[in-house]
């Protein structure tokens, strides 16, 4: 009887060790399994304020931005054609491209909008031009055109004149022909032609005030006005909202149908110009208890019946696929004062949600095998508003967070991307379901190898902003050409990479000192914790990264 419950003490006890080693994070990288190439999908980028983009912060982070990819980034913006005086407000912008004299004369006026292009073109940037919205001269219904909102208010006051159809459609033609051929006339037709241009904005959701088949008229005109002033330029759509919904699905259904076959209501001929499919697609996170709860589960979602609607059709099914917006949830410019389940933005939950989100956008289309070109991070800055408000941006008052760090990790990966096995990533049909809710962490990564280097994402990352382990995560990296090598680490946590705890040890100032200031840029950018010379023996090594809950380092390997 001793003899058999020793027996059993022994097995149990080897099972939980079998068990404990089980749940030890491993991650193995072979740099011989290429599974595609490394598409610089996350080098897009986009907000609602166009005249934010040539102010102080604002120059300065697109400065940042184009110097972090090694390829030129794409930026989109609302309200381009928005009538106004070019003043910056939340969830407003204005460039007074197109106002009519007394006599309904059109008059172009391209200064506004020609600052914000220069500002990109200059930085080698380009713009995901968004044909919208409706100048006030133009509107059905113009009363009342500009307005006031902030935080806190119905998110439906910002639906004002700008969001109706146009009441001239020829008229509307030719602003966008006169538009584009200012471009051409300014910027070149070779720049002109690397640039993709889309009409409107989630046009089943508040953005647009018309019928479906008065967005398709809207966008026929559009595209016919485009194509005659540049016959080469790219255009697309739809931008929709909530793609993953029935309704959502039935408009790019009825989109896609329509510039395939239906009857172009601005040349009368069968279809209508599509070069790229965009659509939107957003997470949802939530106040539990007090404690905020992620949801990248609908995110990735709508990414997935993006991605399948677009399979669906042979005239569509290689055409590059843009995620418009691409973000943990829907209003950037609501802050975590008047939505505090927005406290995500400020820290490191930000940077480790857009790596594992980002991570399963790769998988998802390589599944579908979709042709996904970019995913546009709704995220830019909000120039003269409060320190670390909560706002979904990038940098704050000129103060890079957390977040933009995982950007530059991205910036250093570049070549082919490398199958990842690791015993403690969430497998995508799982995230598709319940997102990150188990009680052990998301430990995952996303691998890239060029000619003479390789890099290597890892995130611990879990939904729930609770505290949890820190782990051991055993980095295993094969078959790699040489003998020596650079082995540099990069990480975000607490402590690396992250201008907000630093603020937060200042005291939290809304006003400090230049010195301040300066310790915050510094603490802004993403901070090399060890870098050193490593001998290679049997083509292999193993890397041990500390890794805190809702950390994300870079292992970069260079030989």
């Amino acid at each position: 009887m001793c003899k058999l419950i020793k027996y059993w003490l022994i097995v149990i006890a080897l099972q939980f060790c079998v068990s404990s080693y089980a749940q030890s994070p491993e991650i193995k990288i072979d740099l011989k399994q290429e599974i595609g190439t490394m598409k610089p999908v996350w080098a897009w980028f986009g907000y609602d304020e166009p005249n934010y983009t040539y102010m102080k912060d604002g120059k300065k982070l697109l400065s940042e931005i184009a110097a972090l990819s090694p390829v030129p980034v794409y930026v989109r913006t609302h309200s381009l054609l928005v009538t106004g005086d070019g003043s910056a407000a939340l969830k407003w912008g204005s460039t007074n491209a197109y106002t009519e004299d007394n006599k309904g004369n059109p008059i172009y006026n391209w200064r506004i909008i020609d600052s914000i292009f220069d500002t990109y073109v200059s930085r080698g940037m380009k713009p995901l031009a968004q044909i919208g919205f409706m100048p006030e001269a133009l509107s059905t219904h113009p009363v009342p055109y500009r307005h006031y909102w902030k935080p806190g208010d119905p998110y439906t006051d910002i639906i004002t004149g700008w969001a109706y159809p146009p009441k001239d459609y020829n008229k509307w033609r030719n602003l966008v022909y006169e538009w584009v051929k200012h471009s051409v006339e300014r910027y070149g037709q070779k720049e002109v032609e690397s640039w993709y241009w889309e009409v409107w904005n989630e046009p089943n959701g508040h953005y647009w005030k018309g019928t479906r088949e008065e967005f398709f008229k809207m966008y026929d005109y559009a595209a016919d006005g485009l194509k005659k002033a540049l016959p080469t330029a790219k255009i697309g759509g739809i931008n929709i909202a909530g793609t993953r919904g029935k309704g959502a699905q039935e408009w790019t259904n009825d989109f896609i149908k329509h510039c395939i076959s239906g009857i172009n209501y601005a040349t009368g001929k069968k279809g209508s110009p599509m070069d790229a499919i965009l659509f939107h697609a957003k997470g949802w996170p939530k106040l539990v208890d007090g404690t905020v709860r992620m949801d990248m589960a609908p995110q990735l979602n709508d990414i997935e019946t993006g991605f399948k609607l677009t399979m669906l059709y042979p005239e569509t099914k290689d055409l590059p696929i843009i995620i418009g917006e691409s973000d943990p949830e829907g209003c950037a410019a609501c802050g975590m004062a008047t939505n505090p389940e927005n406290a995500y933005r400020n820290g490191i939950m930000y940077s480790s949600y857009t790596a594992a989100s980002f991570a399963r956008k790769y998988i998802l289309a390589d599944q579908t095998k979709a042709n996904f070109l970019g995913a546009v991070s709704w995220s830019f800055e909000f120039e003269n508003q409060p320190w670390f408000y909560g706002f979904r941006d990038l940098a704050t008052n000129g103060v890079d967070k957390p977040v933009l760090n995982v950007f530059r990790m991205f910036g250093m990966m570049s070549g082919t991307r490398l199958n990842v096995v690791s015993n403690r990533m969430y497998p995508v049909e799982d995230i598709l379901k319940s997102s990150v809710r188990g009680t052990q962490s998301d430990i995952g990564a996303l691998a890239s190898k060029d000619s003479k280097s390789a890099a290597i994402m890892v995130w611990n990352y879990h939904d729930d902003d609770k505290p949890g382990p820190t782990e051991i995560v055993n980095l295993f990296i094969e078959n790699i050409p040489s003998k020596k090598a650079s082995l540099t680490i990069y990480l975000i946590d607490k402590e690396n990479s992250n201008s907000y705890e630093v603020w937060k040890k200042m005291g939290s100032p809304q006003n400090p000192t230049q010195q301040q200031i300066e310790v915050l840029e510094k603490s802004g950018k993403l901070k090399n914790i060890s870098a050193k010379k490593i001998k290679i023996r049997d083509n292999k090594t193993v890397v041990a990264l500390k890794m805190e809950r809702q950390a994300v380092a870079l292992v970069k390997l260079e030989w």
